[in-house]
């Protein structure tokens, strides 16, 4: 059984003849980025074992104590981060979802992962350049004081714990299980309808974990705030 879907052939051609390596790309870097929003929010939900002793900061420190930590963010964070969100960027804009002609479940599946990829990005800004201190030394994160810094960034405002990371949690999750479904028919690993159903059950656990950790952490952070003097 077939589905009308948003293709990627609806999609003009970028890069000529490495169109089909830019998309290759594009869903190899998704995957890094997408093992790296994992473990993040798995780190992040330790926050809920408590401060004593802090679980949180010693997961942090055993990060910020690897050897050549900057140079593995830059090849396996950032630069994946950065092409990934450039070329999501234009196909976003060049896509052309049709869920008005065609009311399939796999369509609306394309179209929230644009959505969701448009709002990861504001997400991405504030939550990046708000913990370098661009928007004030009241959001900005310092590794050897994680967990209270962290309090310090969520209850900055109402808007921030209560809609800004709700619905960047929200997101991010949805968009990373999507993104893994979609990449297992890329690479050619689940052919069948029935393989692309088991992995979908898969992806549905993905998307419940991550949701769960992120939620769980933000709820902790939110409690912790009462206990923590900023």
């Amino acid at each position: 059984m077939s589905t009308a879907t948003a293709s990627d052939f609806t999609l003009p051609v970028i890069g000529g003849q490495h169109h089909f390596l830019l998309r290759r790309l594009h869903s190899l870097t998704g995957l890094l980025f997408g093992g790296y929003i994992v473990v993040h929010l798995l780190v992040n939900a330790t926050i809920s074992q408590g401060t004593s002793p802090d679980v949180y900061q010693e997961q942090v420190n055993k990060i910020h104590s690897l050897p050549f930590l900057l140079a593995i963010e830059w090849v396996f964070i950032f630069l994946p981060i950065i092409y990934h969100t450039i070329y999501g960027i234009w196909i976003v804009f060049t896509g052309q979802p049709n869920v008005g002609k065609y009311n399939y479940t796999k369509n609306w599946f394309y179209f929230w992962q644009r959505v969701s990829a448009m709002v990861i990005v504001a997400f991405i800004l504030f939550h990046v350049l708000g913990m370098k201190g661009l928007f004030g030394c009241v959001f900005t994160f310092d590794a050897a004081h994680a967990t209270t810094t962290t309090v310090r960034h969520i209850t900055a405002h109402w808007s921030v714990a209560y809609l800004i990371y709700p619905l960047g949690i929200l997101a991010s999750s949805y968009h990373l299980a999507n993104g893994f479904w979609t990449a297992a028919i890329t690479w050619g690993l689940t052919i069948s309808a029935a393989a692309q159903r088991r992995w979908g059950f898969v992806c549905m656990g993905i998307f419940a974990t991550t949701f769960g950790c992120g939620m769980l952490a933000l709820f902790s952070i939110i409690r912790h705030g009462s206990m923590i003097v900023r």
